[in-house]
């Protein structure tokens, strides 16, 4: 039988992201928040120009206002809400320079990567200080075998900077098409609120709270998308997933789970760095991998199916490595 813990979070979240949508969508579209879309980019995508964006607002008012009800029961819930917001409130300064002060850049990326380093450092130092069992590691497919000892927590500590940033970033690249990242991280939220369940890990409301704001965020989100969550809700859903894998002692389980977030990472990096290397050729027809899919022929919505099915399969994995 499924937790109440799991099912009323579930259903609560879902039910806010679903009302607040009509009234956020209309309101961010008055504002004339919308998306801009790269000439040079995939020109079926040029269509998408004037879709209202900071869609994350939705996803993030929903999580919240869920979470509270159970704060004080769940304690472990505290620094993933944390990394969470902010992430979240980095996207939204970004977003807002972006599509409000029409400032192109948004944050600089100076900016943006201090504010990373000192959210996840203040994550870090939280769970150094209040519960440090979480900077032991699980050791996926061992039976349950647990790295422990101060010299395993301090390599987590340090680990942690790239792990939890370029999840982050990961997930941001993900969100380029309509319902990807959205599709992507239900999937990996189902999963850490499985492994919260079978771990007894204390975050399950949590994860459950941020699987049914994704849920009925993806009603409006799915092609052809009313919005897009922007990276308020991008950067915020990848706090999330790095803050709910460390609350769990899970971060190896990101590699499994959270795969196709550093494909689309490491396909950028590649193609940066092919590019450079050879004078401007290009490894792939275009970066972040899901762009060179739809420019190889396949339509938006195979490859958002696609990579949505493969982390499906990939959390199925992960559920079987637990234990």
């Amino acid at each position: 039988m499924i937790s109440k813990d799991v099912l009323i979070p579930l259903f609560l979240s879902f039910a806010v992201s679903v009302a607040l949508s009509p009234v956020v969508i209309p309101f961010l579209t008055r504002l004339k928040v919308g998306q801009t879309e790269r000439k040079e980019g995939v020109q079926s995508h040029l269509k998408k120009a004037g879709t209202p964006t900071m869609g994350g607002l939705i996803i993030l008012l929903s999580i919240v206002v869920t979470s509270l009800f159970y704060l004080w029961r769940f304690p472990r819930m505290v620094p993933v809400l944390f990394l969470i917001l902010g992430f979240g409130i980095i996207g939204f300064l970004d977003d807002y320079l972006k599509v409000v002060l029409h400032r192109s850049d948004g944050l600089y990326p100076k900016q943006k990567m201090f504010g990373q380093i000192l959210v996840t450092a203040v994550f870090i130092f939280y769970l150094w200080r209040m519960d440090s069992s979480c900077l032991e590691i699980l050791i996926p497919f061992s039976g349950g075998v647990v790295l422990k000892g101060d010299a395993v927590k301090a390599v987590s500590a340090v680990i942690a900077f790239p792990a939890i940033i370029g999840t982050v970033n990961g997930v941001n690249f993900t969100d380029g098409l309509d319902g990807l990242a959205t599709g992507v991280t239900t999937m990996v939220a189902v999963f850490f609120t499985v492994a919260s369940l079978t771990l007894k890990g204390g975050i399950e409301p949590l994860t459950a709270a941020v699987t049914g704001a994704l849920i009925g965020f993806l009603l409006f989100n799915v092609y052809p998308a009313k919005v897009f969550m922007g990276d308020t809700g991008s950067l915020a859903l990848g706090g999330f997933v790095a803050g709910a894998a460390y609350a769990m002692r899970m971060p190896v389980f990101i590699l499994i789970v959270g795969l196709i977030y550093w494909v689309e990472i490491f396909s950028v990096m590649i193609q940066v760095t092919y590019f450079k290397k050879t004078g401007g050729k290009r490894f792939f027809k275009m970066a972040p991998i899901h762009h060179h899919f739809e420019l190889s022929g396949w339509s938006e919505t195979r490859v958002v199916t696609v990579f949505t099915v493969v982390t499906a399969l990939l959390c199925l994995i992960g559920i079987v490595g637990l234990v």
